[in-house]
């Protein structure tokens, strides 16, 4: 019998039928790294290239069997955290993750095309807040994202508070904060990575024309698999980011909505030059 020696990362996450976001955009990446990827489901999305239109969410107690039953079975190299769905769900995964302190988590439960879901959206951040960060290896999260988070312990602000803002995540024991969407030149994409010393990294890619969707589930999920591959967070940060750019200059135009990112693009064969 052949030994398992890729690496196993264990997804909580929302199912795509498109494919361009949660656990199948997961899927992808990890498969893309050399990875093996097992998946808990938090959510069903009716959703296409252009949408998400509505969500079931997945009964707590159901994450819950679908997440121990696998560990159980397989050890994991590490955990990626994104849409939880529900504050039940971020409470049991929560109570999961904290029986494995020494895995890598990557925590992403920010999908921006998700249903307002009123008070309870705030709801869920404070307990994202509260049980899932200070967990967490990575958090990866927007400059708006951290705004919006930040606001469910401080007030509003027209002031720039974003250094003083993700100072604050690693003070509740996030190891790494990832920020994408910095502040920088219009035809580049700005991203930050923080730790207790401040800043560690500081990138800038250009910025490339149209609409996607799946960036940030591509870009997350790598680094959970780097990190898995026992890559230095910094190193994975980087590779992560490289890897989701060409993800997205290779993107597929699948519907009529937005363009979806090509996590297997190193593997289209080249056009073959004519003779000369």
């Amino acid at each position: 019998m052949q030994n398992q020696t890729s690496p196993l990362i264990l997804t909580f996450g929302a199912t795509d039928p498109a494919g361009a976001v949660g656990i199948q955009a997961d899927l992808a990446s990890f498969a893309a790294m050399g990875c093996h990827g097992l998946s808990v489901v938090t959510s069903i999305l009716i959703a296409d290239t252009a949408r998400i239109e509505d969500v079931q969410v997945i009964d707590a107690d159901w994450v819950a069997d679908q997440a121990r039953v696998i560990l159980e079975d397989m050890p994991v190299a590490a955990f990626k955290i994104g849409a939880v769905a529900s504050i039940e769900n971020v409470s049991v995964i929560a109570e999961i993750v904290s029986d494995y302190p020494d895995i890598p988590l990557i925590l992403d439960p920010f999908l921006t095309a998700m249903p307002d879901q009123g008070q309870d959206s705030e709801d869920m951040l404070i307990a994202v807040r509260e049980l899932l960060i200070p967990q967490s290896t990575m958090l990866l999260a927007s400059a708006v994202e951290l705004s919006r988070l930040a606001e469910t312990w401080r007030d509003s602000s027209s002031e720039d508070l974003m250094a003083i803002d993700a100072m604050r995540i690693i003070e509740m024991g996030c190891e790494y904060l990832f920020l994408t969407g910095t502040s920088g030149d219009v035809h580049e994409v700005n991203n930050m990575l923080f730790d207790e010393s401040g800043v560690l990294r500081n990138d800038a890619w250009p910025r490339l024309p149209g609409s996607f969707s799946g960036a940030g589930s591509t870009l997350s999920a790598t680094i959970a698999a780097m990190l898995a591959n026992g890559v230095d967070a910094p190193e994975a940060v980087f590779e992560a980011q490289e890897f989701t750019h060409a993800a997205l200059s290779n993107a597929h135009r699948l519907g009529m909505g937005k363009l979806i990112p090509d996590r297997y693009f190193w593997v289209r064969e080249p056009d073959q030059e004519s003779d000369k």
